[in-house]
């Protein structure tokens, strides 16, 4: 459990820096930029959780098999 709130946390914030930098290459403003890196962030985390949930969930029924 606790391994994956630090995956997903350095994950988040990983993504967090890299949309940053591209959003701000794009538009030149710092303010734009980080509006778009947390709500980008943020719904990566969401998506994140439901991969590594789906993930789980064939690595299980291959086990099974």
């Amino acid at each position: 459990m606790i391994v994956g709130l630090v995956k997903s946390g350095t994950l988040a914030l990983l993504h967090m820096g890299v949309s940053f930098g591209v959003a701000y290459a794009l538009t030149g403003s710092a303010a734009i930029a980080m509006g778009i890196a947390l709500v980008l962030s943020c719904v990566m985390s969401f998506v994140f959780a439901l991969h590594e949930r789906a993930w789980n969930a064939v690595l299980r029924r291959a086990k099974a098999v």
